[in-house]
């Protein structure tokens, strides 16, 4: 038998590109599904990763859902002026179990009502909080005045104590530190935040405004009753 004679460089060339485009048109597609699988699995992971450093929501602070009615514990003194209230919470944004706590214990609704202090009106303002020609004793015009330090003290102050303690004692005097508050403002809050608290959970009954008409408060609300 004859040998036959040894291929040519082009030949084996030729050949080669034959056996490694076999090898291409093989293994290319499962090459490029290998890498467009790594790829999603590397952008899976980076979004993961991106999720996890993101920080958590910061807790709302959203004050303006407020209660649509006030707490049925105050006395029927303050609760005669419900509706008033409510569109002064609305007017001024303060939660209306808030105003309703200060007029409980500032006035229960004396419109006349007057402090040793100078203090007029629903909310007991001072007179340099009123402008020329104001009536103190108006209650809108009390209402307006008085909401309107209510509203800045709890804005500065951060939380009800705060607010109460700033219109008790002044904002400036409540952003010193307790120790350093009169014991007007600490018995300010001693009533008012505790008869808060009970409202804010709607209750029927609150023992610390119970506490605080026997101590005096009860004298304050027959003067309301009798106006």
């Amino acid at each position: 038998m004859a040998l036959s004679s040894p291929p040519s460089s082009a030949q084996v060339q030729a050949a080669y590109c034959n056996q490694t485009g076999c090898l291409r048109r093989f293994f290319l597609p499962i090459l490029a599904m290998l890498l467009v699988s790594t790829g999603m699995i590397l952008g899976l992971s980076r979004i993961e990763i991106v999720q996890a450093e993101t920080p958590p929501p910061t807790p709302s602070t959203d004050t303006s859902e407020v209660a649509s009615t006030i707490a049925p514990l105050f006395t029927p003194e303050i609760l005669a002026w419900e509706e008033q209230i409510l569109f002064w919470s609305e007017k001024y944004a303060l939660d209306p179990n808030l105003i309703a706590t200060v007029m409980q214990i500032e006035s229960c609704g004396y419109i006349l009502a007057r402090s040793p202090a100078g203090a007029m009106g629903l909310f007991q303002v001072m007179p340099y909080h009123f402008s020329d020609g104001e009536n103190p004793y108006d209650p809108s015009t009390n209402a307006k005045r008085g909401l309107i330090y209510l509203r800045q003290s709890l804005a500065i102050g951060g939380d009800p104590r705060m607010a109460l303690a700033g219109y008790n004692g002044g904002i400036t005097g409540a952003q010193r530190p307790p120790q350093t508050w009169p014991k007007e403002t600490h018995r300010y809050l001693y009533w008012g935040l505790a008869i808060y608290q009970d409202a804010q959970q709607h209750l029927d009954h609150s023992s610390r405004l119970e506490e605080w008409l026997a101590s005096g408060g009860a004298s304050l609300c027959k003067l309301a009753r009798d106006q």
